[in-house]
């Protein structure tokens, strides 16, 4: 009998376990960028329902986006190396990163979350005194040691190896012990309608519970983030006290911040030899 990652096949039907089944699904959607519902049922020989579950757990993860019968590969910022993603727009980022923290005094308590955006804010707060830092980055929590905090407090739980993000319930459950003065996030994409948007709902769960136990709230986001499409809303841009980026954002998303008193900062930064 097939274990739990273990393949047979039986009628021309691939019989698989569910990480196994799952984890051939993404491979299938690694060649051939879409699936659909009905044949990856007959190709595993279950119930469409199943397949639906399968695509909506992994969605979940942020490792595939679903559409209507099937899924399609998520060919974008959440599945590159995170060394790469560090290495994307860094100037820009740490035009950013020096702005948000600018707006962060000395002496007070902040949150940062996981992204290479805000470990650059994290570079940039090297020069503040007396923090009380939290965050889910194993990285941001390792780049202010050495650089007089008052404390560092990192998130409890399992850390991602891929990139030092510590995420799911027990996260959510750790900050919400903590009320912040200030919140620095990121995010994966940005709508032009105001949504803040993530891939992995586990992220988007630390990210909200960072919003509400902070007094004030930052976004430190570059404009490409607008070229991006993520399917987990963290909030909109009406909730968040201010927005740093790097170029003007769409007419709409300005229009959104500016009827709710969101203020919108712009990064000066030099160009790339």
């Amino acid at each position: 009998m097939a274990g739990a990652t273990g393949t047979k096949r039986l009628g021309g039907a691939e019989q698989v376990g569910v990480h196994g089944r799952q984890e051939a699904i993404l491979e299938l959607l690694r060649r051939h960028e879409r699936v659909d519902v009905d044949e990856l049922s007959s190709r595993f020989d279950v119930t469409t329902q199943t397949i639906r579950s399968d695509l909506r757990d992994l969605a979940d993860r942020g490792l595939l986006a679903r559409t209507h019968g099937g899924a399609r590969h998520i060919d974008t910022v959440a599945n590159r190396d995170y060394a790469e993603r560090r290495r994307q727009n860094a100037r820009n980022k740490d035009a950013i990163a020096r702005l948000a923290a600018s707006l962060i005094p000395d002496a007070c308590s902040l949150t940062l979350n996981i992204g290479t955006t805000t470990e650059q804010v994290a570079r940039a707060l090297a020069g503040h005194k007396d923090l009380v830092v939290l965050s889910n980055n194993i990285n941001i929590i390792t780049t202010l040691i050495g650089c007089n905090p008052r404390e560092l407090v990192l998130v409890g739980g399992a850390v991602r190896l891929s990139d030092g993000a510590i995420v799911g319930e027990d996260a959510v459950e750790f900050i919400s012990r903590y009320k912040v003065d200030y919140a620095v996030i990121g995010a994966s994409a940005l709508d032009a309608d105001g949504a803040v948007l993530d891939y992995d709902s586990r992220e988007v769960s630390v990210a909200r519970a960072i919003l509400r136990n902070s007094r004030t709230s930052i976004l430190a986001c570059d404009r490409s983030k607008f070229d991006q499409s993520a399917q987990v809303r963290i909030c909109d841009v009406g909730e968040l006290d201010y927005v740093v980026t790097d170029a003007p954002p769409p007419p709409e998303f300005c229009a959104a911040a500016k009827r709710a008193g969101t203020e919108i900062l712009i990064a000066e930064h030099g160009h790339d030899s």
